[in-house]
């Protein structure tokens, strides 16, 4: 019977969570689609951007009080810098809400449909965030960003890691990013719960674990280096998180 009560509890805490997450953006986005009537825009970008992040560091504040996700953060004692291409592979639904809480000034990719979305992308719009229309379109306001000194969240895969694969296939715009802008790429590591929101399980039902478990590694970074090939560096970064994974897979 005790476990049954646990459980039940679990449930509601799990969904209210992700309640509270709608409801904020919903608010965010309303006081944003408002702001798009302004002329000047992008002078609302950083106060945007920093809206967004203080309503996924309350999030995040919630999920450790509550006691439903447990987000461990491994290598994060100084604080991030600036300026830089920041690539994480992407097991789960929470890795961009949990990372963005944490980055400086960050912006990410959007891919069109989504800023479209009423319910999130007139955020996205005012933050700045990048629209995913052509390659090389992506790549220069991407990079030009980045020169300005923002940070940057790609997830080279593209989208969230298959179910019972550890890595998808890596994606070299991260890399073509920072060579545009001349600047550093850090690598950050997620594992998380199995269910927790993985590609191609919706959010219904609950996990069967709970409370549902985070862990996020900055692992390392490495410097621009000119006449290093994209490829080459969506190759070395690949190869470091396979390497992590394996690792603590059979640790």
């Amino acid at each position: 019977m005790k476990k049954r009560v646990r459980r039940a509890w679990l449930v509601f805490l799990f969904y209210l969570s992700w309640a509270l997450f709608g409801a904020a953006g919903l608010l965010l986005n309303l006081a944003c689609l408002v702001l798009t009537l302004f002329p000047r825009r992008a002078a609302f970008e950083p106060a945007v951007r920093g809206a967004i992040r203080w309503i996924l560091a309350g999030w995040l504040a919630w999920l450790r009080a509550s006691g439903i996700t447990k987000v461990t953060w491994i290598g994060f004692d100084a604080p991030l810098p600036r300026g830089s291409v920041y690539v994480a592979n992407h097991p789960s639904i929470v890795d961009a809400t949990l990372i963005l809480a944490r980055l400086p000034d960050a912006v990410c990719i959007f891919k069109p449909a989504l800023m479209r979305n009423p319910a999130i992308g007139p955020a996205a719009a005012m933050a700045g965030y990048v629209r995913g229309d052509t390659g090389l379109d992506i790549i220069k306001a991407a990079g030009a960003k980045v020169a300005a000194g923002q940070s940057m969240l790609v997830f080279p895969e593209g989208t969230r890691t298959a179910a019972g694969t550890m890595l998808g296939k890596m994606k070299p715009g991260f890399a073509l990013i920072a060579a545009q802008a001349k600047a550093p790429v850090s690598l950050m590591i997620i594992r998380a719960s199995p269910e927790l929101g993985v590609r191609g399980r919706p959010l219904w039902p609950a996990p069967a674990v709970l409370p549902c478990w985070v862990e996020i590694t900055l692992d390392r970074t490495w410097d621009y280096e000119p006449g290093r090939s994209a490829k080459e560096l969506t190759r070395i970064v690949e190869l470091r998180i396979c390497e992590v994974l394996s690792s603590k897979a059979t640790g």
